[in-house]
Formats: C-alpha cells, sequence, structure tokens
C-alpha cells in the first residue's frame, strides 16, 4: 500500500511540474504552435511502450523537419489517465499531442476519471502492437494447450503477471480464462507497473505466467529466459515466430494500438495541422524503421474511420472490464 501511495503522490507531483512548465514556456515566448514547438505527453515512465512510442515519434518529426523541436516529457500514473486528465486542463493549447492507446481505455473505465475521450480532441491512429504470453524457461509447459489445461485445473494457483489493472494484458488475462471455461473473476491476476517487475515475478517463479507487450520481452525469449507461448495478434505477424491465439484454437485476439490526443477547444484549423503533422510523420523512412524494428503493424487512420473504431473500441472494453467483475 505505501508503494502504492508513492507512486501516486510522485504521478501527481510529476503533473504538477510539467503543467507548471508546459504553461512557462508557452508565456515566455508567446503562443506556440505545433509546427515551431511540439511537445509529446508520454503518459507512463520511461522505457515503457509508450515512452518508446513518443521518442520514436519524437525522432522520426526531427529528422524530417515535420516540425523545428519536438520534446517529450513524461506524467506517469493509473494507466495514462493522469497523462489524460492534464491534457484536460490545456484546452486551447496548439502544441501538445498525448501519446494514447487501449489501455487507456481500460483505466478510464476503472479509475471512473473525470477526463474521457470525449473532453479532448482525437487525432489519429498509428500503430498496433501485440501482447504475448510468456512461461519461464523452467516451467513444465512447453505449449499453449500445455499451459491452459493446467490453468484450468487449477486456476487460484497459476498467477498471470502482467500491467495495471484495466490494462490490455489485464484483459487479455480475462478474455482467455474465459475461453478457456473459466468466471474471468477466477483469474489469479497480479499487476505490476511494467514489463520489468512482470519478468522478474517470472523469474522469481511468483507467477506462473506474464502478459505483457512483445518488445517488452523480446530480448529474453530470444536468450531464452523464458518461453512464448502465444501472441494476441489475430494473425501472424512478420518477424515474431510465435503462434497466435487463434491458431492455437483460441478465439481470443486484441491489440494495443497507439495514437495522439489534442486539448479540446482547438480550432478545426489547429486540428488538421496537428493530423497533418501525424500524416507527414507516418510518411517517413525513420518512422518506418521504427515500425520494422519495434514489429508494430500500421494502423494509420484518422477522421470518421478512427471515429467509429473509437466507438467500438469503448464498447468493447467497458464489456470486458464489466465481465471481469472490476
Amino acid at each position: 500500500m505505501k508503494k502504492v501511495i508513492l507512486t501516486v503522490a510522485f504521478a501527481a507531483v510529476t503533473a504538477v511540474f510539467f503543467v507548471a512548465a508546459t504553461a512557462n514556456a508557452s508565456s515566455s515566448g508567446g503562443t506556440a504552435t505545433a509546427r515551431s514547438k511540439l511537445t509529446l505527453i508520454a503518459p507512463a515512465a520511461p522505457g515503457g511502450g509508450w515512452d518508446a512510442f513518443a521518442r520514436e515519434s519524437q525522432a522520426a518529426m526531427r529528422a524530417n523537419g515535420v516540425v523545428n523541436t519536438a520534446r517529450v516529457v513524461n506524467v506517469p500514473g493509473a494507466g495514462g489517465t493522469i497523462g489524460l486528465n492534464q491534457l484536460g486542463q490545456m484546452e486551447g493549447r496548439e502544441d501538445v499531442l498525448l501519446i494514447t492507446g487501449a489501455v487507456m481505455l481500460g483505466a478510464i473505465e476503472l479509475a471512473n476519471t473525470k477526463t474521457t475521450f470525449d473532453d479532448v480532441t482525437v487525432i489519429a491512429r498509428v500503430a498496433d502492437d501485440y501482447n504475448v504470453l510468456v512461461v519461464p524457461a523452467s516451467s513444465p509447459y512447453e505449449t499453449i494447450e500445455d499451459f491452459v489445461a493446467g490453468w484450468a485445473a487449477d486456476p487460484g494457483g497459476h498467477a498471470i503477471a502482467g500491467g495495471s489493472l484495466g490494462s490490455i494484458d489485464h484483459l487479455l488475462s480475462g478474455l482467455l480464462g474465459r475461453e478457456i471455461g473459466l468466471d474471468p473473476k477466477q483469474v489469479n491476476y497480479v499487476a505490476y507497473s511494467g514489463g520489468g517487475e512482470v519478468l522478474t515475478s517470472l523469474l522469481s517463479n511468483t507467477a506462473a505466467a506474464g502478459i505483457s507487450s512483445y518488445n517488452d520481452f523480446s530480448d529474453q525469449i530470444e536468450a531464452g529466459t523464458v518461453r512464448a507461448l502465444g501472441t494476441s495478434a489475430a494473425e501472424p505477424i512478420d518477424g515474431i515466430e510465435i503462434p497466435t491465439f487463434i491458431e492455437s484454437g483460441l478465439d481470443v485476439e486484441m491489440s494495443n494500438w497507439r495514437g495522439y490526443l489534442a486539448p479540446a477547444g482547438i480550432s478545426e484549423e489547429t486540428r488538421t495541422e496537428l493530423v497533418d503533422i501525424v500524416t507527414e510523420m507516418h510518411a517517413t523512412a525513420e518512422w518506418e524503421d521504427s515500425m520494422t524494428r519495434n514489429r508494430w503493424t500500421d494502423s494509420y487512420s484518422v477522421g470518421p474511420e478512427l471515429e467509429e473504431f473509437l466507438d467500438a473500441e469503448k464498447v468493447r472494453v467497458a464489456a470486458i472490464v464489466e465481465e471481469l467483475g472490476l
């Protein structure tokens, strides 16, 4: 409990300093625009998936002069909702983009946050990442079929380690549990703040399996420290030699999509400019390289197509959270 309190307090202090810093930066140099000085908010600690996405975006923008200056600021906490709430306080700001994605939708459902996607401006969806389920190399389970058989026989004895409550890791654990005949509430899910802690729990045999982004586990998979049993992609992904859950007979798939939000209250001209910035970045060779290196799949969408996707995702995530009894 003490750790949780300290983590939330740190995140809150970080957010306060961020708001003050960006306000001062804006006021000291006049009204900043996205083309002159863009701030990318990664609503998570350095080293995670959102942070990596923000820094890859920053690098592609800088290398191609999409914007004059781009910086990344980390505002971690509560599945991204602390960063989202801060964005909600920046109404009218033209020089800020918040990294968002599927994890944030689950966190919004859990936290009952005062700021939702309805209170900000949706800009773009750009890439999809996928999760994998892994076990320690010492595990007796060689395949996903072996694992789910043992899991179904003893749900409580098979702790599943993953990210924050409401995250894609958490939702996937519930979907997989339901698929093999468990009540999702039976899933013994243990939440951690990041992939590093998930890995530690696996290697210390605290958890029977772990769920996280492929990139969180890729080095350990290649080194043979952990064994990957399945991935959440709907179809096989180039460069990832792991069967999908669907290929293994489990009708479960979910993407950890990532994109960008802007503050509410911006003009249509500003929204169009932000969409253009993301579109130009998306077309660069540097971004294409980042997609390949990170094994992300291209899911670029804006406008009505994106709005339709988000409406469906909100309904889907809310239903899963309700079924998990959270």
